[in-house]
């Protein structure tokens, strides 16, 4: 492990649960086998190796490191893949479904161990997807706008507002409505839209171009 040799590390790892499974190294070789495959960029694996330990050992002292760990893989999965897919596919096909995952482990974590000394920073992590589960959201939004799918539009945003209620994303969520009511001679829910908007910016509502 210390000379980043994972793959072997595994191996070894392994073969030693497969001679003690009883051993009182036995959950250390499990927590360690999660590890390695994540420092090796290999999620899948990890996340079995991480199912595994929490169905074998729901007791053990180390369990928040596990939970903490199953999160961080799914933190790391996808994560690059979105903010980079941003630009190069097509919004609507894009499946955020692992930092939804990785959300709801760090949520089990800080709900579950509170004082753990992951909790802080799982907490952060939390905030950061959600604001970038509101953005991609966002970018939905505005590719509806773009191919006149107004409805589809207008109910995403409605979306970003009533599921990421406090990330900075909810101004845009209100443009996004504005626009969509607006384009399909909706005035009065365009009106409602544009009022809501002015309140919680105090700037002008009107809505820039979509890019």
């Amino acid at each position: 492990m210390e000379d980043h040799n994972f793959e072997k590390a595994v191996k070894t790892f392994e073969k030693l649960q497969s001679r003690y499974p009883y051993g009182r190294y036995a959950q250390q070789a499990q927590m360690e086998i999660a590890y390695a495959y994540y420092k090796q960029g290999e999620p899948a694996p990890a996340l079995s190796a991480i199912e595994r330990f929490i169905k074998q050992y729901p007791n053990n002292a180390h369990l928040d490191y596990v939970y903490y760990l199953k999160g961080l893989v799914n933190f790391d999965e996808n994560l690059g893949g979105i903010m980079n897919a941003l630009s190069q596919q097509d919004p609507s096909e894009r499946d955020p479904k692992s930092l939804h995952e990785s959300f709801d482990t760090f949520k089990e974590l800080v709900t579950r161990f509170p004082s753990s000394i992951y909790a802080p920073d799982a907490r952060l992590r939390m905030q950061y997807l959600l604001n970038t589960l509101a953005g991609s959201d966002i970018h939905v939004a505005n590719y509806y706008l773009r191919r006149g799918a107004y409805i589809a539009a207008a109910n995403r945003a409605k979306g970003v507002l009533s599921d990421y209620p406090n990330t900075p994303q909810t101004r845009e969520a209100l443009q996004v409505l504005v626009q969509a009511y607006d384009a399909m001679g909706m005035k009065e829910l365009r009106d409602d839209a544009q009022r809501i908007l002015k309140l919680n910016t105090g700037k002008s509502a009107s809505a820039p171009a979509v890019k």
